[in-house]
């Protein structure tokens, strides 16, 4: 299932031998500088521009030997380069290549989440137009409370998305570093200007500072933006879950012909795609905590970090692409049942216009406390006695005495909620644009 929604790029970018092309790319990026610095001879850059590559097999071959994945890699490439090769990984640690291409790989599965973001809130966006104006009941503990309309509460997710996005690009620039610095970060055995062109070429940023790794609060702060993106998704889905609730049924996720719901129950069809975004949310959020707890590490290094982001690397980038292209998915397929929301309007009796039976009391000159146990007594009887609210407010002698029958015409004109929607939509998505 997961390949339907994850394009094949994200897939292929976490790839071991993509991975190991990425520290090719760094090594070369690194031999380029230590050539303009002429530390390496041109006839010599010039193989190994034209001879660096590697062979997977054989880098699983020696690693096999060696229990080291960067001189498995190292090896491989010097058999492939040949006597040149002695310049390549020149004054260079490990970390140096690791983290470095890390940081190629994160920024470039952070582009990837950032377009599909782009899709969401797209579609977000024009469901949001789409349902201006279609009232529906706005609830607060899952009861109702006052109207709203469909399209502003789709015009709030796409706002904290928007949110999402900015959030993941501050992390994905606070990635958009690499270190050529050495064995304890020092630059014993390299020019920092090595690592400034190296890090030109990669379009990376020279991290100012570093030990034998790029700190990981950096990483902590991409994987807790997508952990925080996740929890986005989720709210959408378990609202979604909510509104497709037989006794609300107010929208419906698409169902497929020939599509199952239950192996016991041929009547059900289930919100399961909310409910898989849902669960996958959990994910994005533990590996975020891993990534967090892999900041403090000893000294100037240990590799008790390394471990973790072997998984969370891939995992958590491949999910939240997923995520947000199923969930993008849902939106497109998504059966809104208007008539639903109006008798679902209807089904507390005309109650949300309390609060206007209230403030206009308020406003005749009745006392707050006074206008509040009124309008409550009067509502509590309707919700016991299944009445509607406005005919009663209308029977009210109390009530009549303080507000005309043309103003109670007024107070229950459902479209007063929507009074303020453009206005709201406008800040949203930008004045002057249609909404």
């Amino acid at each position: 299932m997961i390949d339907r929604y994850t394009r094949p790029e994200m897939g292929r970018l976490w790839s071991l031998e993509n991975r190991f092309y990425a520290w090719l790319e760094v090594e070369l990026a690194v031999c380029e500088a230590w050539t303009k610095l002429g530390r390496i001879p041109d006839k010599d850059m010039a193989v190994i521009r034209a001879k660096a590559d590697f062979d997977l097999a054989r880098i699983l071959e020696i690693e096999e030997r060696t229990k080291h994945d960067v001189i498995a890699f190292l090896t491989a490439v010097e058999e492939k380069v040949g006597p040149a090769s002695r310049f390549v990984h020149l004054g260079c640690t490990s970390s140096d290549i690791v983290d470095t291409a890390n940081a190629l790989l994160l920024v470039r599965a952070g582009q990837m989440i950032l377009a599909d973001l782009d899709g969401l809130l797209a579609q977000l966006k024009a469901m949001a137009r789409q349902y201006k104006g279609r009232l529906m009941m706005g609830r607060t503990h899952g009861i109702h409370a006052e109207p709203i309309s469909f399209g502003l509460k789709l015009t709030g997710f796409y706002a904290e998305f928007t949110r999402h996005a900015e959030r993941l690009r501050r992390a994905v620039e606070g990635v958009r570093v690499g270190k050529i610095s050495g064995a304890v970060g020092g630059y014993a055995h390299l020019d920092p200007k090595v690592e400034e062109i190296a890090c030109g070429i990669l379009g990376l940023e020279v991290d100012p500072i570093s030990t034998q790794i790029v700190q990981r609060d950096r990483y902590a702060a991409y994987f807790s933006a997508l952990a925080l993106l996740g929890g986005g998704i989720e709210r959408l889905a378990v609202e979604l879950r909510h509104l497709q609730r037989t006794e609300v049924l107010e929208v419906e996720e698409g169902f497929a012909s020939g599509q199952k719901g239950s192996s016991a129950m041929p009547h059900k069809k289930n919100p399961i795609s909310a409910e898989n975004l849902a669960g996958l949310s959990r994910l994005l959020r533990g590996n975020a905590l891993a990534a967090m707890e892999s900041m403090a590490l000893w000294h100037e290094r240990d590799i008790s970090h390394s471990s973790v982001e072997r998984v969370i690397m891939p995992d958590s980038t491949i999910l939240a692409d997923y995520m947000l292209a199923r969930m993008t998915g849902v939106l497109r397929g998504l059966r809104v049942v208007g008539e639903n929301m109006d008798r679902n309007l209807a089904a507390s009796h005309g109650l949300f216009y309390s609060q206007r039976v209230l403030l206009a009391l308020v406003d005749s000159g009745m006392e707050r406390q006074r206008a509040y146990e009124l309008v409550q007594g009067l509502a509590m009887r309707c919700w016991d006695e299944k009445k509607y609210f406005p005919d009663a407010v209308r029977n009210d002698s109390l009530i009549g005495e303080r507000l005309a029958p043309d103003m109670l015409d007024v107070l229950f004109d459902p479209s007063y909620y929507l009074r303020h929607e453009g206005l709201i939509m406008d800040r949203v998505f930008g004045g002057g644009q249609e909404a």
